[in-house]
């Protein structure tokens, strides 16, 4: 059962206090109950502040800019009610009054944003008690330099530190539904742990595994090797993550009938280390792949639950396919940007009877491979320094800017000229890696590596004029929303995805950490995406007009409102098709005379 907003643990500490400005600040980004919009700014001598006027009082929010994704920000964890003064700085105090205000429809998601918020809070706690522990850790088994640690292996470190990071937007990233501290200990990735892979054996008839058994991993047991040998001909295995073992399995195979048909294995194969997103599982017996086992938790919003939908697979493929096609007809992209492998995969028809066997590109073993999510994370040991500095000390002199121009350079020409072809994808800083490695002659080679490429945006007019007969079918993609009419809902990718989140965040949080100024850094964003945009060409129609006009010098972009579509409203209430594509709008940072520079 859902707690309410009065079960919120105990307020005081430095953990709530940095969760309610975040927040509070995500809130009156995404106008909840018409924070951004129905409020006055006052200007008064401390700064400026936010009065919202309801029927019988009002809430006063002391605000500061922001510039990233909206105007302003909460300056302070606190609002202040106007008839007496009494100041709210906590969660338990501060989400009823703002719930007190929303339509009784929208009371139910405001108590599940609470609850969201206090497993945050319990989980921020955690992670400020165990930094230390955890620091030991990655660097005992890796190393003290991050820069150093390279291979596939190691670059699970790198997921650790991410995980322990926050979120550019969603201010509750770092809860995980439903889980408890010793489950978080066991199997959540800014732990590091060590898991044993449960498996699940199912009618062959039952299961779809593309390409054939065959396929399938070499180390991919057999029912005879989970002591089950009489199954061997009639079964096939099926991975399970340990936290789905009990009544989440119990109820997909009774929704499937196949509960008859089933037999759970007491016996454990294959040892993995959870990767960023939690649900997808480094193998120690196999470096190069990883496994993607469905969930049945949530992270990012109570409803973007971290289950397998099987049609995910067959877009993962297709996407995947659609990639290869327009880098074979790009060459300067075939030694620059990697793609995992997602081809094989296998399901029984239910979002928790699935499997992804994820493969690496090999030749990794050298280079640093960092998620773009770890690069702002604090090194372990490392005082007040950053994972790119590490990075940037061992290839670039010493200077983070040199490394994010690089990064930024191939990341745009990339993203635009997928544009070009129709093409947006949700590749956000979890599902791209920076790969970094030496040459012979001593220099410094930065490539991308995309996993994940299950959610794209796709104008079917521009992919066809492009690709002409390689152009896929629009039917061998199973979710339909992937296909849009015209250049729009793709810009809206390239701007919430590309831009702010592997761009823009990284300006702002480098500003923050005193690397460089910030209007030296948007500068960097922007040469380096109109340099882009002008390879595309700028005439009438073309795209790269598309993207100048609607990135470049539009006077808002689009902002994901990812509360309210993920947790505080309904689908039917926000309207939104794709919680993950649910926009609001904020200022853009890139133009020359924008409130940010």
């Amino acid at each position: 059962m859902t707690a309410t907003i009065e079960t919120l643990a105990e307020p005081g500490s430095a953990e709530e206090a940095e969760l309610l400005t975040r927040v509070l600040s995500a809130l009156l980004r995404e106008d909840v109950v018409g924070l951004r919009t129905a409020g006055t700014v006052l200007e008064r001598p401390d700064g400026p502040w936010l009065r919202h006027a309801t029927a019988d009082d009002a809430l006063l929010l002391p605000l500061g800019e922001d510039g990233y994704q909206a105007e302003y920000a909460a300056r302070l964890p606190l609002l202040v009610r106007e008839s007496d003064g009494a100041r709210l700085t906590t969660l338990d105090t501060v989400l009823p009054a703002l719930r007190a205000l929303a339509d009784p429809v929208d009371h139910e998601g405001f108590d599940a944003f609470a609850e969201e918020c206090r497993q945050t809070l319990e989980t921020l706690r955690l992670h400020s008690a165990t930094q230390h522990e955890i620091d030991a850790v990655l660097t005992e088994r890796h190393g003290p330099d991050p820069a150093a640690w390279t291979g596939l292996t190691a670059g699970i470190a790198y997921d650790a530190l991410a995980a322990r990071f926050d979120h550019p937007v969603y201010p509750t990233s770092r809860g995980r539904s439903g889980l408890n501290e010793a489950q978080l200990r066991a199997y959540a990735p800014e732990f590091h742990s060590r898991l044993a892979l449960r498996w699940l054996l199912l009618p062959r008839t039952a299961v779809t595994v593309t390409g054939g058994e065959d396929a399938l991993p070499a180390c991919w047991p057999m029912p005879v090797d989970l002591e089950h040998g009489d199954l061997n001909s009639s079964h096939i295995a099926l991975p399970v993550h340990p936290l789905t073992v009990g009544e989440p399995l119990r109820a997909a195979l009774r929704e499937t009938g196949l509960t008859g048909d089933a037999v759970l294995s007491e016996h454990a194969w294959l040892s993995a280390v959870p990767t960023l997103s939690m649900r997808t599982v480094a193998l120690d017996a196999d470096p190069q792949l990883h496994l993607k086992l469905p969930l049945a938790t949530a992270t990012l919003g109570l409803r973007n639950r971290r289950t397998i939908k099987p049609r995910t697979l067959i877009d993962g493929l297709e996407g995947q396919r659609l990639l290869e096609t327009v880098i074979a007809r790009e060459p300067r992209f075939r030694d620059t940007i990697l793609q995992a492998d997602e081809t094989v995969y296998a399901h029984a028809d239910h979002e928790l009877l699935a499997a992804l066997c994820r493969r690496y590109p090999k030749g990794l073993d050298r280079s640093s491979v960092v998620p773009l999510a770890a690069l702002l994370a604090p090194a372990p040991g490392s005082g007040d320094r950053l994972v790119i500095d590490h990075l940037a000390d061992r290839s670039y002199g010493g200077d983070p800017l040199a490394l994010l121009d690089a990064m930024l350079t191939l990341l745009f020409d990339w993203q635009t000229t997928l544009f070009g072809y129709g093409i947006g994808l949700e590749s956000h800083q979890q599902n791209i890696s920076l790969v970094l490695d030496r040459t012979a002659e001593g220099g410094t080679r930065l490539r991308l590596l995309f996993k994940d490429n299950d959610s794209p945006r796709i104008n079917p007019v521009r992919m066809r004029e492009r690709l002409g007969a390689d152009a896929p079918d629009p039917e061998v993609f199973a979710d339909p929303r992937i296909f849009t009419e015209g250049d729009g809902p793709v810009a809206d990718m390239v701007a919430t995805i590309t831009l702010h989140l592997c761009a823009g965040s990284y300006a702002f949080g480098l500003a923050r950490a005193d690397r460089a100024p910030l209007d030296k850094l948007l500068g960097l964003i922007r040469d380096r995406l109109a340099e882009a945009v002008e390879r595309l060409g700028t005439g009438s129609g073309e795209p790269g007009a598309v993207l100048r006009e609607r990135l470049l010098d539009a006077p808002e972009l689009p902002v994901k409102a990812m509360v309210s579509a993920g947790t505080l409203l309904s689908k039917e209430r926000s309207g939104a098709a794709d919680i993950n594509k649910h926009y609001t709008t904020g200022p853009n940072y890139l133009l020359p005379t924008g409130s940010a520079r």
